[in-house]
């Protein structure tokens, strides 16, 4: 045996510097809430001192949870999804649990892939965004009999516990406004929706409204766009350089409405004197931008926070069959749309 191999603490060498059982210190990892403050500090000081780092390994193998959560997302490039990420991350953490974070793209092949992965690395519980995935995705967390939410999106007879916005509602709130402000010539800036059930969900609700309300948007004013604000930007030019040009730009989240505010810009148009723009999200930085983006809310904190919660409950009672938790969206009023 090296000196290192000799030198590497276990759990007994860390127990002995603590004064206390290894026992003691395996309950400081996996149920710290049932110890004193003071016997806590101790082995703190104890595991930071030498360095040890737990086999999770081995304890898995012995049916002790590993502790870590797999969560996908479309993307990290935006910060909806990090604020829903960082309060998921939050609200599991006090719960004993760290995540393990990764990106699909919206390519949902992609995804089965790296869930295969997540659960090869032995993860305790699932979260995935949306409710729409292959069915390949579904079969294996059913095999693996492994508890997972869906955030994103709510629907009350989702596959698993759903956590999130009605996706919908927020496309119909959004398309309502715009008609109450007297628009009619209104154009539709929207996401791809291959992989995306949240976007199809609101570019859906959006022209079912304005159909229902008379209004029938022309081929020609409907753009599809990547999540991007110099994509938005260059199609919202091409949209807003039409004859006759709409009064409104309904756009199916705010990465889109920001590119179409910075297009109206470079056209030399006023917003929303020229052109009124509206937006679906609520990001960081949306009441910021000049003029303030009229947009629907989505409480990406209160979702990420519900579905850490509800997935950590999922495994600490199994036998107990989870409920999904709705997070209205809300109309956020700004500048950027007015009265025609």
């Amino acid at each position: 045996m090296s000196d290192l191999e000799r030198k590497k603490a276990d759990i007994h060498s860390v127990a002995k510097a603590a004064r206390v059982s290894a026992s003691t210190v395996s309950r400081y990892f996996n149920h710290p809430d049932l110890l004193k403050h003071a016997t806590k500090r101790r082995i703190e000081r104890a595991v930071r001192a030498q360095g040890y780092i737990r086999n999770r390994a081995a304890q898995t193998i012995h049916g002790i949870r590993s502790g870590t959560l797999g969560v996908l997302v479309p993307t990290i490039e935006h910060t909806i999804f990090a604020e829903a990420v960082q309060a998921f991350s939050d609200a599991v953490a006090d719960e004993g649990f760290t995540i393990l974070l990764a990106s699909h793209g919206y390519d949902l092949q992609r995804e089965y892939a790296i869930l295969r992965k997540f659960l090869e690395h032995r993860v305790d519980g699932i979260a995935l965004t949306g409710l729409d995935h292959d069915a390949a995705v579904f079969q294996l967390l059913a095999s693996q009999q492994i508890p997972a939410v869906m955030m994103w999106n709510y629907a009350p007879d989702a596959r698993y516990p759903s956590v999130g916005a009605d996706n919908a509602l927020a496309g119909r709130m959004i398309a309502d406004h715009v008609l109450a402000q007297g628009h009619r010539q209104i154009a539709c800036l929207f996401a791809p929706a291959a992989g995306n059930d949240r976007a199809k969900a609101r570019s859906d609700a959006i022209l079912h409204r304005l159909a229902k309300a008379g209004v029938e948007v022309p081929a020609g004013w409907i753009e599809t766009t990547v999540y991007s604000i110099s994509a938005a930007k260059r199609d919202a030019m091409a949209l807003l350089a039409q004859t006759p040009r709409p009064t409104a730009l309904i756009c199916g989240n705010d990465i889109l409405a920001t590119g179409a505010l910075y297009a109206a810009a470079a056209m030399g148009l006023r917003v929303p004197q020229d052109i009124s723009v509206t937006g679906i999200g609520d990001f960081k930085g949306s009441s910021e931008i000049e003029p303030g983006l009229t947009t629907v809310r989505l409480p990406a904190r209160r979702i990420g926070r519900e579905a850490g919660l509800a997935l950590a409950d999922a495994i600490k009672a199994p036998d107990q069959r989870g409920v999904g938790v709705s997070c209205a969206p809300e109309l956020i009023v700004r500048q950027s749309c007015r009265q025609v």
